[in-house]
C-alpha cells in the first residue's frame, strides 16, 4: 500500500513537533513538505535530515504557505495537516478550501497523540490568545514553586528560528546561553525573565529529548505555552490565560478554544484595563464552554522605575513582536505606560521603518503609533536598531520583556517597563496550586 502522502502546514514550532511525535519513522506516511506562514526567514530551508529521521535522507523542503495549490499538485499530496496557532477560524477555514479544492483532505492532529506523557508533574500554561499574559503567569508560578523549594524547569514553546541541526535540544542558564545560541529578539523575550530569577529554561524542536532532559533536574516542570497553541506535554494541571480586551476571541481563534475547554483554571486577565461588561463577558464564555473550569482574576499591573524622561517627551513606543503583530492588537503595555506617565507625544514610527521592519508594517496595517520588537534574526535587529536610531524622538518605552539595550544601540535612552501578574482576591494562583497538591 502507497504511503498517504502529507504536506505540513506551520510556522517553524508546533508542525515540527506534529512531525516529530505522529509521523516520523511511520512507513505509512510520506511528509513531503512543510509550508511556513507568521515567521520569516524560514521558507526556502529544509527540515534537516538529523531531526527527520531514517526515512527522509535528505530532510524535508519547507515552502511558503501560499504556493499550497501548486505543491498539493506536484507531490500529489493526499492531506494537509494544519500545524499553528493563534489564526482565526475563518482563516483557518479559508486555508480548508484551498487545500480541498486542489484534492486535498485538510486535518488536525488531536491532543491524545501529540501531548507527551511525563514522570515530572507538569503545569501548562496556554492561552487564547496571544498576549493574553501566559509569561507573567508563568513566571509568577515558577517564584511561588522556588520559593517552597521545589526544583522547578521551564520548557518553552518551540522558536527554532536559527540553525535547526543545532536547536534540538537547547538549555538556557545564564546570559551566556542566550548569546551561545544567538537567540532572536521573540526568545529572549522569553527567556531573559527566567534567567534573572534563576530559573532554567529549555527549549528547542525535538521535545521529548527535552522532557526527558528537564526531568533530570526537576520536581515540578512548567509547559510555557506559545501564542495560544495546546501544550505539547500531557498536564497534571492545566491553566489557560483569557484576555477581555479582545472578547470573543475566546471561542473564535485555533486552538485557544480547545485550551479553555482542556483547562482545570481559567485567569482572566487585565481586569484593571478593561471594562467590566467585558470582564463578565469573557468569564460568561469561559463557563458556557467549560462549566467545571475554576476562575481566577488578575491584572497586569505596569512600573516604571523611572517615569521621568516620558513625562512631557516625544516618545517611540517599541510593543512586544507576537502580541501587536499576529495577535491582532493595536498596543500594549508601553503605549499604556507612555500615555499614564504623561508623554508629550506618541510617534508614529512608520516613517523611519526600513527593510524587513517597513515591510511588517505593511502586512499589519492595523500597527500606527506602535514599533514591534521583531527580530528574527541578525540583519532584522539591525534594521529595528537603524528605525529606533531614526526616529525623531527624545525617548524610546519599550514594553518588550526583554532588555533592547543589551541588543540594539540607540542614539537615544530607553525606558524599560515592567508588568507581573497580580492575582485579584481569591483564588489566587498559590490557592490553586495547593489544591493541585503541588505546595
Amino acid at each position: 500500500m502507497e504511503p498517504k502522502k502529507v504536506i505540513i502546514l506551520g510556522a517553524a514550532g508546533r508542525d515540527f513537533h506534529n512531525f516529530n511525535v505522529v509521523f516520523r519513522d511511520r512507513k505509512e506516511y510520506d511528509v513531503v513538505a512543510f509550508t511556513a506562514a507568521q515567521i520569516p526567514g524560514i521558507v526556502g530551508r529544509r527540515y534537516p535530515a538529523s531531526l527527520a529521521g531514517k526515512l527522509y535522507p535528505e530532510g524535508i523542503p519547507i515552502f511558503a504557505e501560499e504556493d499550497l495549490p501548486q505543491l498539493i499538485y506536484r507531490f500529489h499530496a493526499d492531506v494537509c495537516v494544519f500545524s499553528y496557532s493563534d489564526v482565526s477560524y475563518e482563516s483557518v477555514m479559508h486555508r480548508a478550501a484551498v487545500a480541498n479544492a486542489a484534492g486535498a483532505d485538510f486535518a488536525f492532529l488531536g491532543t491524545r497523540e501529540t501531548m507527551l506523557a511525563s514522570s515530572v508533574p507538569i503545569i501548562a500554561v496556554t492561552a487564547v490568545r496571544t498576549g493574553a499574559g501566559k509569561s507573567q503567569t508563568t513566571r509568577k508560578i515558577a517564584t511561588i514553586l522556588k520559593e517552597k523549594g521545589k526544583r522547578v524547569i521551564v520548557v518553552r514553546h518551540p522558536m527554532p528560528y536559527g540553525v535547526l541541526e543545532d536547536e534540538a535540544v537547547e538549555r538556557f542558564a545564564t546570559y551566556e546561553d542566550l548569546e551561545l545560541h544567538k537567540v532572536t529578539i521573540e526568545e529572549r523575550e522569553e527567556y531573559e525573565p527566567h534567567i534573572e530569577r534563576g530559573v532554567v529554561v529549555y527549549a528547542g524542536i525535538d521535545y521529548e529529548k527535552i522532557l526527558r532532559a528537564a526531568e533530570r533536574e526537576a520536581d515540578v516542570i512548567i509547559w510555557d505555552g506559545g501564542n495560544n497553541d495546546t501544550p505539547f506535554y500531557k498536564p497534571k494541571l492545566h491553566i489557560v490565560l483569557l484576555d477581555p480586551l479582545r472578547p470573543g476571541d475566546e471561542l473564535t481563534y485555533y486552538p485557544g478554544e480547545t485550551n479553555l475547554r482542556m483547562a482545570d483554571v481559567a485567569i482572566v486577565n487585565k481586569v484593571d484595563s478593561a471594562t467590566p461588561e467585558n470582564v463578565e463577558l469573557v468569564k460568561a464564555h469561559a463557563l458556557e464552554a467549560n462549566p467545571n473550569v475554576e476562575i481566577v482574576e488578575a491584572a497586569s499591573p505596569i512600573t516604571i522605575v523611572d517615569p521621568e524622561p516620558i513625562r512631557n517627551r516625544k516618545v517611540l513606543v517599541v510593543e512586544d513582536g507576537p502580541t501587536v503583530t499576529h495577535g491582532g492588537m493595536p498596543y500594549g503595555a508601553a503605549t499604556i505606560a507612555a500615555k499614564r506617565m504623561g508623554a508629550l507625544e506618541i510617534l508614529d514610527p512608520r516613517p523611519f521603518a526600513v527593510g524587513s521592519i517597513k515591510t511588517t508594517f505593511k502586512k499589519y496595517a492595523h500597527l500606527q503609533n506602535v514599533l514591534p520588537a521583531m527580530g528574527y534574526g541578525e540583519k532584522q535587529v539591525r534594521e529595528l536598531e537603524q528605525t529606533i536610531n531614526a526616529a525623531t524622538c527624545d525617548v524610546v518605552v519599550s514594553g518588550t520583556p526583554v532588555d533592547l539595550r543589551r541588543i540594539v544601540k540607540a542614539n537615544k535612552p530607553i525606558v524599560r517597563v515592567r508588568y507581573e501578574l497580580d492575582e485579584i482576591g481569591r483564588p489566587n494562583l498559590e490557592d490553586v496550586l495547593r489544591e493541585w497538591e503541588f505546595l
